[in-house]
Order: C-alpha cells, then sequence, then structure tokens
C-alpha cells in the first residue's frame, strides 16, 4: 500500500456533518474504481470535491472487514501523530486500528569524556542485532530534540546536553512497507552510569571513534558517525 495511488470522489467536505451528527474533520469520500472504499484526506484545510493523492496510512476494524484509507497529497509526509491531531479514533472510531506507512524517529549521538579520551555510545536494541543510536518515535507534542533526549534517558538513563548547530537525516524503508525518517543530532552528557532500558536494550558500549566505525555496520549509520565526529572537531568540541 505505501505510496499506492488514489483518486477521490467527496461525499462529505471537511466541516460538513452526517445524520448521527458526527462533524466531518477532513474531507472524506468514495475511491473512484473501489465504490466500496472510503478515504479521509489529509493535507486539505477546505472543502474539495475530487482529490488524487496516494495512501499513507489505513484505519481497519479486520474483524468487521472495514477499511477506510488515510490520503494526502503525492508531495507531502504525515505520521501518526499528525493523523491523530484531527481523527479522534478512540472516541469515534473505537473498533479500528491506525497504521501508518510513514514514521519519524529522533536520536543521538552521544559522546563524553572517559579517562582523557573520547568515546561514542552504541546500543543494540533487543528487536536487531546490531549496533546504532539511541533513538525513538516522536510523541504528540513533542519537538525533534525533545524527543532524542527522551529517548536517550530512557533507553540508557543519561541525562544528555544537547549540542546546537548539527541534525543529520536518514531515510530507509522498512520491509518495503513503511517509509522511516530518522533525525539525529549530537549530545554529551556528564553522566558517569549508563542503565538501560532492559526490557528494549540488549547491552550498550562506549568506544572510540575508530572502534565505534568498525562496529556500525549500516552505512548510513556510520556517515552520521562521521559527519558528527567531524562537526565536533571543527567548531572545537573535541
Amino acid at each position: 500500500m505505501l505510496g499506492k495511488y488514489a483518486r477521490v470522489r467527496v461525499v462529505n467536505p471537511i466541516g460538513s456533518q452526517s445524520d448521527s451528527g458526527y462533524v466531518f474533520p477532513l474531507n472524506y469520500g468514495i475511491v473512484q474504481g473501489n465504490e466500496k472504499q472510503k478515504a479521509f484526506i489529509m493535507g486539505i484545510d477546505h472543502p474539495v470535491r475530487n482529490f488524487d493523492g496516494r495512501v499513507i496510512a489505513i484505519l481497519s476494524d479486520k474483524s468487521a472487514g472495514k477499511y477506510i484509507w488515510i490520503v494526502a497529497p503525492k508531495s507531502t509526509r504525515f505520521i501518526i501523530n499528525d493523523i491523530k491531531k484531527h481523527i479522534n479514533i478512540e472516541k469515534d472510531f473505537p473498533s479500528y486500528k491506525l497504521e501508518c506507512f510513514y514514521e519519524s524517529s529522533c536520536g543521538a549521538v552521544v559522546y563524553r569524556d572517559i579517562k582523557g579520551e573520547i568515546r561514542y555510545l552504541l546500543i543494540k536494541n533487543k528487536r536487531s542485532a546490531h549496533w546504532g543510536f539511541p533513538k525513538g518515535h516522536i510523541e504528540q507534542g513533542e519537538t525533534k530534540t525533545q524527543t532524542a533526549m527522551r529517548e536517550v534517558l530512557e533507553e540508557t538513563g543519561l541525562h544528555i546536553k544537547m549540542i546546537d548547530g548539527f541534525e543529520c537525516q536518514s531515510k530507509y524503508k522498512i520491509q518495503n512497507k513503511i517509509e522511516k525518517t530518522v533525525s539525529i543530532f549530537v549530545a554529551t552528557t556528564n553522566d558517569t552510569t549508563t542503565k538501560i532500558q532492559k526490557e528494549e536494550i540488549e547491552d550498550y558500549i562506549w568506544l572510540t571513534y575508530d572502534r565505534a566505525m568498525s562496529l556500525l555496520k549500516f552505512e548510513n549509520d556510520r556517515e552520521i558517525l562521521t559527519s558528527a565526529h567531524s562537526f565536533l572537531n571543527e567548531n572545537n568540541y573535541i
């Protein structure tokens, strides 16, 4: 479904009311070519008659065999938090589950001085066999840096200080079903004790730049660490 094209004929414009009193928070209509398929339209804040875009998420009640597509303009990316600003799923669709095809996470390259040597923090998530940086999904109402600080604290017990001026993004697909964007910042800490979140994190390690580079498997992680290390050097942080 990721990126699937959809043309929607709007039958309930944004702000209109159904017979049961439900006020449509978004334009809502019928997918042309599939008259049984209904869809909400994200990214359009005024009433329209027709819409061409792509599917970004699905509201599904699998037990009842009911599905509502959520579509948006081709050039936009919306995550679950964006959708929940408009659709009150718990109140209006309590039997439905929201599956979004776009995810956004934030994390940090964390460094500190250990006995006169700069070392970087790597973690191994229990869902992965590979080393990487602490990171996680953005929660509703958070900025990206707030997410990074919270995730580092939750996963490692470290209170971090963000270093202004650095942000690196990587994008990739998960099983060709979900498009994920990860924003990584740079931070340091005065904490000397690392306490991993045992439910999610298998292990952690503090390594020099060269050793950390040798342990990172994915090229995007290696590029992020290289960029962060260069940034810190060039700006006299290390």
